[in-house]
């Protein structure tokens, strides 16, 4: 009887541990499905059924199509800054795309050129070889853009073939793609404006400084989509716990990243006027805080934009009150419980935050060298690379 009722016992125990185990084994398959879930609920741009390596490859390939952006930005301002941008005065997607090779060919390209009004005005002494490096810088200008172009398109009809690109992340490439075809007509559209004779003899013949932005600030969200989405695929995402602090941390990171997004975008106003040469001191300008001719003209909402020195003043302080901005994000970051890369990313932004105030407060007292104000408008995009990526580690997951 004794041995009848240990027996029975046993198989009672036996019983219940192969349950509990059963139930541990089917709560920890239910965690791996929450998480990949999760993860496909939050990126948007990947499935349970992609491979992880193919997550991770059109991850990589987004991140470079972001980097070639930046490299096309950085370019972009060398062929600005060496009045390169007017050199060629023709646009043609095909044809445009081999350079003059002979002797010949090169003197009618820059018979073409003399007959615009950069020339003409500035009465330029160039030599055949001056026109030669100019022309270079808008030449390798353009053919970069175009290689963007290919290095998006050739990768997505790839992945698209091999079933790596999910059902969300195909609308998104559409309006990809359609930018880049947008900011290359863009381009030409803003390289017109300084072809075409002013109503004024006396104008500088320069881009319209309103087409001139347009082109800076649709790049910069073309490359800011291509990082976000990028990082999405390469980054597991944090698991942060909603509390009303964090809230309140992700709102005030979006906003720190909308500012720095504008303060570049007034710099290009400031390029397009040649603003940075109108008052180079600093803090004050001319010994005033406030210049005499910041209203000079008439109606008074066309200096923001038209006048060289409410541009200069404008970009001067909204670039203060951005690192200021920020320093005070990166200062709450440090007082949040917050992973190891999500502080790392913020102590990033901060720093950078001080060296863009350094190299434009430098650009401004130098008279505005090339090499300087090429790294401050790299700069600029490196700041608002760490604000995107601070943002997209403090975003929020869906339940």
């Amino acid at each position: 009887m004794f041995f009848n009722l240990c027996m029975s016992i046993g198989r009672r125990r036996l019983s219940s541990m192969a349950f509990q185990s059963r139930r541990v084994i089917s709560t920890s398959d239910q965690s791996v499905q929450n998480v990949c879930k999760m993860f496909t609920r939050k990126t948007g741009t990947t499935s349970v059924h992609i491979p992880p390596h193919g997550q991770k490859a059109v991850g990589r390939w987004l991140l470079c199509c972001a980097g070639m952006c930046f490299a096309a930005v950085t370019i972009g301002g060398i062929t600005r800054l060496t009045e390169s941008g007017l050199s060629i005065t023709q646009w043609n997607l095909l044809k445009g795309m081999r350079p003059p090779q002979t002797e010949d060919e090169w003197l009618e390209e820059f018979n073409q050129y003399k007959q615009f009004p950069e020339y003409k005005y500035l009465e330029r002494e160039l030599s055949l070889n001056d026109f030669k490096r100019i022309f270079f810088w808008e030449y390798f200008h353009r053919m970069w853009g175009r290689s963007i172009a290919l290095v998006f398109g050739l990768p997505a009809l790839y992945f698209l073939r091999k079933g790596w690109i999910s059902k969300s992340l195909k609308p998104r490439l559409a309006i990809y793609g359609g930018l880049l075809v947008f900011q290359g007509a863009l381009g030409w559209y803003m390289v017109k404006s300084g072809l075409e004779e002013k109503s004024d003899p006396y104008a500088m013949p320069r881009v319209s400084q309103y087409r001139l932005a347009s082109h800076l600030g649709s790049a910069m969200i073309l490359y800011a989509l291509f990082l976000w989405q990028g990082l999405n695929h390469i980054l597991p995402p944090n698991q942060l716990a909603n509390t009303v602090k964090l809230g309140r941390l992700r709102k005030y990171a979006h906003g720190c990243m909308a500012l720095v997004f504008v303060t570049a975008l007034s710099g290009a106003f400031v390029a397009g006027l040649d603003a940075g040469l109108v008052y180079n001191s600093w803090p004050m300008m001319a010994n005033k805080w406030i210049p005499d001719d910041i209203l000079a003209l008439s109606p008074k909402w066309k200096n923001v934009f038209e006048n060289a020195t409410t541009s200069q003043f404008t970009h001067r302080h909204l670039g203060e009150f951005t690192a200021a901005a920020v320093l005070g994000l990166w200062w709450l970051c440090l007082r949040t419980p917050l992973p190891p890369r999500t502080r790392l990313v913020a102590n990033a932004l901060g720093f950078m935050a001080v060296t863009q105030v350094g190299l434009g407060i430098a650009t401004l007292l130098t008279y505005v060298p090339v090499w300087l104000a090429t790294a401050h408008q790299g700069g600029a995009l490196t700041l608002l690379s760490f604000a995107l990526w601070l943002t997209h580690e403090l975003r929020r997951l869906p339940k």
